[in-house]
């Protein structure tokens, strides 16, 4: 790494000789390939931008210019070439440095980012502020092809179109976001990367007028902005150009002197530019090469073999809801799966593979599923909308006005609900139960173990309105298989009928509520445990008669206190005058940091140690 040692803050990669960046460029892909290995993370996407990013290295001016990256999974080489190469040991580990941009963690971070096709908008948004203050300075957005299939970034592209100062889209494109790219944007870029007869003529162009001195750049520069120039009549559409935003490209991703070069042209044209670069996720190392999806959120894997070091684990909830999803898809001919672009994520791609004209992936577009779904389900169809929960506030609006008004039978399957650790705050699905719970005709459930799962989605897919179910990140819990009652609407479960204190629990709080138990009976207190079930609606029936014969009722939720499960209960008991006092156990209503699962549970007070301490505490008081 002899390279790779003399980066040890931003800029500094400007000293070493050009010649030399080939060879930085391997020191870094085995630097993260061993850290990587180690510890986990993205590790297809960012081996995919080394090149790209060493060459934006060379061409910025840190932490004057900004960069931002979309999603921000591909920040790892930004990271290491602004001098935080000796965060990795503890990335994406509490405490230590995370996975994405951050601005309270380098001033060279410019946006925090998380969340796919924002980048454009962003980047606009410096832009603008940049020039109402007179300041000089360049902007780069990065964005992949996947991420284009979001909407908002064509909401960015139409406002950046009328700019006359300079802003500069790098399209990162590798035809892949987590999984195959999917739709009419893949395929207007594939085939401009595989328009031979454009690129190699325009190449070949190129380097003949680079040839004519004095006037040979003028002239390639007045091809490139004229839209009635030599792309117009090769590349079908010039989508880009007829917007109004220059088009240079497409460039090979991973030839730093390239990349450099049309960077630095870049950086001359007075309006947007977008820069299209051609990369491979996964570049050099075969297993990311040959499976990027299974490489693009890696556990520890062994370097020699790519298969990961971990003991195979047991059946995730998103096994199980895979599974039933299959069996169901044969006895119903109209249930439909959606999904945002994460068939393998969500467990859809079993579905797909057997129902193929029934399943839909509609790219990196939240809301649009949401609305597509909707659209489905007012042509009879039984749409299920399998999403993660961090995502699916991105179609909150949808679900109010396209899905609830109407009262139309759609499902959300909400998968990594609840804390999600190493990804961090734009990841964690803490605040579901809160919004969801707060629209009108929607009913929401939370299951207890992988049976409750089973059940609580064919019981979705039966009802007749907007239905969600929300399960965590992870291992099924397959405890208390002997309570298997069946799911009624708005009903929860009594699991232990006991007296004085009552633990109220959804979701994957049930069996904390079990170890806390254990450990209440330890020194004698007697305890009942419900399993709420559903969060909308609260089971009144069961909190009226827990309320009869105990004193104090503790809720408990893997969600922020506001608006969620326990605040539900209270109002409940507030209204109705019950003598009963209720402990809330809840997340804090903040933003929660990356890092492992049980660590941020005791951090944030909701493990079985904590709660009951609390319940003690204030049970003797």
């Amino acid at each position: 790494m002899i390279l790779l040692e003399q980066i040890e803050k931003a800029n500094d990669i400007k000293k070493i000789d050009k010649e030399k960046l080939p060879e930085l460029a391997a020191e870094i892909r085995a630097f993260l390939i061993e850290k990587i290995s180690r510890n986990g993370g993205h590790l297809a996407s960012n081996l995919g931008v080394v090149e790209l990013t060493i060459a934006l290295h060379r061409v910025l001016n840190f932490p004057e210019d900004k960069l931002i990256w979309d999603v921000g999974h591909q920040s790892y080489t930004h990271k290491i070439l602004t001098g935080r190469r000796d965060g990795f040991d503890k990335m994406r580990k509490y405490g230590g440095m995370s996975g994405f941009p951050k601005r309270k963690e380098s001033d060279c971070d410019a946006f925090d980012t998380g969340h796919s096709s924002t980048s454009i908008s962003a980047g606009l948004g410096y832009v603008e502020a940049r020039d109402l203050q007179k300041q000089d300075y360049t902007v780069v957005s990065v964005i992949g092809d996947g991420a284009l299939t979001g909407g908002m970034a064509y909401e960015a592209l139409n406002n950046a179109a009328r700019l006359e100062k300079n802003f500069i889209i790098v399209l990162n494109d590798n035809n892949m976001s987590i999984s195959e790219n999917v739709g009419g944007i893949s395929a207007y870029l594939s085939n401009i990367r595989t328009a031979d007869s454009y690129t190699g003529l325009k190449n070949g162009l190129e380097n003949t007028l680079r040839q004519i001195p004095v006037y040979g750049d003028r002239l390639i520069k007045g091809i490139r902005s004229t839209k009635q120039g030599i792309k117009q009549f090769l590349v079908p559409g010039m989508f880009f150009e007829e917007m109004g935003i220059t088009y240079l490209g497409p460039v090979d991703g991973h030839n730093i002197a390239q990349v450099t070069r049309v960077l630095n042209d870049a950086k001359k044209v007075n309006g947007a530019v977008l820069v299209h670069v051609i990369t491979k996720k996964g570049k050099g190392y075969g297993p990311a090469e040959r499976m990027p999806s299974r490489f693009h959120g890696a556990e520890p894997f062994d370097i020699e073999t790519g298969l990961p070091v971990a003991r195979k684990k047991k059946a995730g909830y998103t096994d199980v809801f895979s599974t039933v999803m299959c069996k169901m898809g044969a006895k119903n001919p109209k249930l439909v799966a959606i999904t945002a672009a994460m068939p393998g994520g969500t467990g859809l791609k079993r579905f797909r593979n057997m129902y193929r004209d029934r399943f839909f992936d509609v790219g990196i577009a939240e809301g649009h599923a949401v609305t597509f779904a909707a659209g489905l389900a007012a042509g009879g169809m039984k749409p299920v909308v399998a999403v993660y929960s961090s995502f699916l506030q991105r179609g909150f609006d949808q679900v109010i006005h396209d899905v609830c008004i109407q009262n139309l039978p759609v499902v959300f399957a909400i998968d990594r609900a609840g804390l999600v650790g190493s990804d961090g705050e734009t990841h964690q699905g803490i605040f579901d139960l809160s919004y969801l719970s707060a629209i009108p005709n929607m009913c929401l459930m939370a299951p207890k173990n992988k049976w409750e799962l089973a059940d609580m989605l064919k019981y979705a897919i039966d009802y007749e309105g907007p239905i969600a179910l929300r399960y965590p990140r992870g291992e099924a819990y397959d405890g208390l298989q002997e309570f298997r009652a069946p799911v009624v609407y708005g009903k929860s479960e009594l699991l232990y009928d006991e007296c004085g204190l009552a633990l109220v629990a959804v979701g994957s709080m049930v069996k904390t509520a079990l170890q806390v138990r254990e450990m209440l009976k330890g020194i004698g207190y007697s305890c009942t445990i419900v399993n709420g079930r559903f969060v909308k609606p609260v089971d009144e029936e069961m909190l009226q008669y827990l309320a009869a014969d105990h004193s104090m009722i503790v809720t408990m939720e893997e969600n922020v206190k506001s608006g969620g499960f326990g605040e539900k209960v209270l109002e409940y008991y507030n209204e109705t005058g019950a003598d009963v006092q209720v402990l809330q156990i809840a997340l804090p209503d903040d933003y929660i940091e990356h890092g492992n699962v049980d660590v941020l549970k005791q951090e944030t007070c909701i493990d079985a140690e904590s709660i009951f301490k609390r319940i003690v505490a204030r049970y003797q008081a």
